[in-house]
């Protein structure tokens, strides 16, 4: 139980005189300077050691991190501790003895008997509030781990299970609305507040009415994009993947020239074979490799190149995989809806007419047609190591491929759903799955996501009816159009562009929830990889199993893409073999929803960057120096800002709400103006896991060596300097202000 001392010159208007009476204030001085001794006891010097042990574990995955400047916050002046230096405390307060009399007893009695009678009226009248108003606990927006579980645990397998088969059951239908009226009735019956559609009229690139062709010069035999023989039999008998085996927004029309193998289509691939043929015209053999396929076409289209065969090899995927026979949909669109570029496709919106967005006639095919191709039994492996497919240089190979599609304007629906936060509702975190569109490729990769939102919306709309109510509002999102080039979803994110930058603190991505692998694979932006280790070294030790955890920073192609490139957003998501390990998506919402500080880490920002520059690139030592000083802003920051705020007894809610409004907008200084085609203007994300350099002096080093001039380089250069400057200008800034409100206060 807390006491207060109140100063008997500040007392508040509409106290009853009873409760002013001197003799009472005495008394209950000298009852609060009882308590107060009794807590400096040993026992109670104890429970401060523990808490304190307790607060080093927590904080134990932080030990690698160079925080020695970083002091734990301290209260400048603590309780007892001005009851020692203030002197004049008893003095103050101190009152002559009364006289001597026969009543004395009487009265002692009578203040006594109150004293009681109002220290166990008070106790009930806090036990009562506290038993009827549960909301207001639950609320403070310091959940703890145990409330998480309990809203998580009544996720269950099942119920994802039953909610896939019966989403798989509608992804036939034709009509796109049929699948999100669906969802929308699901969401709005389980409790989620404002549940509508969104809809956007856009182009989009479809099948033709027959499948493409790929034809041999030199034995007239037509393939389909499976390998498969062109025939009246083979089409009767072939399901709607044969014809969803295409680009979109690829040139359409007939191409008959030789086949040229680029390989992975590199800078280094072309110059090497640019350097023994004419590429003028020809068609390419592409595998389909890490680097950015929009990058590797736009090298082909610039090279001269008028048509791309683009395949997986076998060698390329786990041994346990075979996919020889498989077809796949790519799109060529980087975003958003081609008729309305940059801008959304609203009623009344200026449409640009394009239907292809390349020169280039580009047909995804199976790795067993390129083996017929090439004359070659597909990949071989010998001695536990496999032979890639490749087409020998002293031959020469002429096929005529044919493309059919066509271009039509559809609407795509997106699905939104809110749930209102409690004390910051003008704050977002979007949860995004996608559903499936039907007019795109039918994998089922959507169902699962689609499930898993949907399990989790039931989760907490259970305890929603309870009482409780996140802190800040959770934005539900399943996008239509994904399959095109995340159309629903920038195009959303264009039309709310301006309430998006202010509002939202986070994007949680359940594009590809389940992988089919016993490996745990985490992207996450920076300043939230702190976060997701946590969790998931928490999950590990509670399941009992640790399975490989791989978090990084990488490019990944889902509805993400625009929060990141285009807004800045942190950004995380998760994939696992596991449905249960929607459970780690679930906690990190959580704890983004309600932490009073947003759990973001701005010192691993800065680290990012010097891990970025390291290694043998050249020109990069003129950003060592901008580098450091980012970190020293960061390291400042972090100890002399976000600590405190972490401290309930140092936690102010002005400095608190200035805080996150900086934390949220950390990655925006790194978003560059000018990207190759295919990476992402976020530079803070890498091309894959293994490569730890900024993506785009990647590129601009491999240019420069295949050309002359370095000017491509120093346009980099300049990119990523201004951006960590800026990153470096934008911390200071905010600890000036903080600074400022300081010495205002003071």
């Amino acid at each position: 139980m807390a006491y207060q001392k109140v100063n008997a010159d500040q007392r508040a208007p509409g106290h009853s005189q009873y409760l002013d009476n001197d003799d009472l204030q005495a008394t209950a001085l000298d009852l609060e300077w009882d308590m107060e001794k009794e807590l400096e006891e040993p026992g109670f010097d104890q429970f401060q050691l523990d808490s304190a042990e307790n607060q080093n574990l927590e904080h134990a995955e932080t030990a690698d991190l160079n925080l020695d400047s970083i002091q734990p916050a301290t209260s400048p002046k603590g309780r007892f501790q001005r009851l020692q230096e203030e002197s004049d405390y008893i003095t103050h307060y101190a009152r002559s003895a009364p006289k001597s009399n026969p009543c004395n007893f009487c009265r002692l009695l009578k203040i006594f008997c109150t004293a009681i009678i109002l220290f166990i009226f008070g106790i009930l009248i806090g036990y009562y509030a506290h038993k009827n108003c549960p909301s207001n606990a639950t609320s403070s927006g310091t959940l703890d781990l145990q409330l998480y579980q309990e809203i998580l645990k009544t996720i269950q397998a099942e119920d994802i299970k039953k909610s896939f088969r019966n989403l798989i059951q509608l992804y036939k239908s034709e009509d796109d609305m049929e699948i999100s009226k669906k969802i929308k009735i699901q969401w709005t019956s389980l409790g989620l507040e404002d549940v509508q559609f969104v809809n956007y009229s856009v182009l989009l690139n479809l099948p033709g009415p027959a499948p493409s062709s790929v034809t041999l010069s030199s034995s007239s035999q037509c393939f389909h994009p499976d390998g498969q023989p062109c025939s009246e039999e083979a089409r009767k008998h072939s399901s709607q993947d044969l014809l969803y085996s295409y680009a979109a927004y690829s040139a359409k029309g007939t191409l008959k020239a030789e086949v040229i193998d680029v390989s992975y289509g590199n800078a280094d691939d072309l110059k090497r074979i640019k350097k023994m043929k004419n590429v003028t015209n020809r068609i390419a053999l592409l595998k389909l490799g890490k680097l950015p396929l929009l990058y590797k076409l736009s090298l082909l289209e610039k090279a001269g190149f008028g048509g791309v065969l683009l395949y997986i090899d076998p060698c390329d995927l786990p041994k346990t995989t075979n996919l020889s026979y498989d077809t796949f949909m790519v799109s060529l669109n980087p975003g958003g809806d081609p008729s309305t570029p940059g801008y959304p496709s609203i009623d009344g919106s200026f449409r640009q007419n394009r239907s292809n967005l390349t020169s280039l006639l580009v047909q995804p095919v199976s790795a067993s047609l390129i083996a017929k191709l090439i004359s070659s039994p597909k990949a071989t492996t010998t001695n536990n190591a496999c032979t890639p497919l490749e087409l020998p240089n002293n031959e020469e190979r002429i096929v005529n491929m044919q493309i059919q599609t066509v271009t039509k304007f559809k609407t795509v629906t997106n699905v939104v759903g809110y749930l209102k936060g409690l004390t910051s509702p003008d704050r977002y975190i979007l949860v995004g799955s996608r559903h499936h569109t039907a007019y795109s490729y039918n994998g089922q990769e959507w169902a699962s996501s689609t499930a898993i939102i949907t399990a989790f919306i039931r989760a907490l709309m259970l305890r929603v009816k309870r009482g409780w109510r996140p802190d800040r509002t959770i934005v539900f999102c399943s996008w239509g159009g994904t399959a095109f080039g995340n159309i629903g979803s920038y195009e959303w994110g264009e039309d709310f562009k301006k309430v998006l930058q202010r509002n939202v603190v986070a994007y949680v991505s359940l594009h590809s929830p389940i992988r089919g692998n016993s490996s745990l694979y985490s992207v996450a932006s920076p300043s939230l990889q702190q976060l997701v280790a946590e969790k998931n070294n928490f999950n590990c030790s509670r399941r009992g199993q640790c399975p490989e955890t791989n978090v990084s920073s990488v490019q990944m192609q889902d509805d993400a893409d625009y929060f990141i490139n285009h807004l800045g957003i942190p950004t995380v998501r998760f994939s696992y073999e596991d449905s249960q390990l929607s459970e780690l998506s679930g906690e990190v919402i959580l704890q983004i929803a309600n932490e009073p500080v947003l759990p973001f880490n701005a010192l691993d920002i800065a680290l990012e960057v010097q891990n970025s520059l390291k290694g043998d690139q050249p020109n990069t030592p003129q950003l060592l120096a901008p580098a450091s000083r980012l970190r020293e802003s960061t390291e400042l920051f972090q100890s002399d800002e976000m600590r405190p705020a972490n401290d309930p007894k140092e936690r102010a809610p002005i400095r608190v709400r200035m805080l996150n409004d900086i934390l949220q907008d950390m990655e925006k200084s790194f978003l560059v103006q000018h990207a190759p085609p295919g990476f992402y203007r976020n530079i803070l994300y890498h091309l894959d896991g293994k490569t730890s350099q900024f993506s785009i002096l990647l590129e601009a080093w491999e240019h420069c060596k295949s050309l002359a001039s370095n000017e491509t380089l120093q346009e980099a250069l300049s990119e990523v300097l201004n951006s960590i400057n800026a990153a470096q200008v934008y911390f200071k800034a905010g600890l000036d202000v903080f600074e400022s409100v300081l010495v205002g206060k003071n």
